[in-house]
């Protein structure tokens, strides 16, 4: 599936990944390929990410974290939306 995390500033990642896991309002969740469509609100925490080619750009590369293989990224606040195999975090 597709991960795209957009801030205010800049579109900081578009790439294939296998898994998502954010801090909704009721509790972390994650989504797989294929996942039901869904729109939640994001609370402050850590936006995780897996894939086995995931490719940041060097600009932005210091905004994550890399954890053998799982990729982190702090967040205050946002929205998401799954949907058609791909995911949209809308972040601050």
């Amino acid at each position: 599936m597709i991960l795209e995390i957009v801030t205010p500033e800049a579109t900081l990642l578009h790439s294939e990944v296998d898994l998502v896991a954010v801090p909704g309002v009721n509790g972390e969740f994650q989504m797989l390929n294929n996942h039901a469509p869904i729109v939640s609100l994001l609370v402050e925490g850590n936006v995780r990410f897996k894939g086995s080619d995931v490719k940041i750009e060097e600009q932005f590369a210091s905004k994550f974290t890399n954890n053998k293989g799982e990729y982190l990224l702090p967040i205050k606040s946002g929205t998401i939306e799954m949907k058609a195999n791909k995911v949209i975090v809308l972040a601050d």
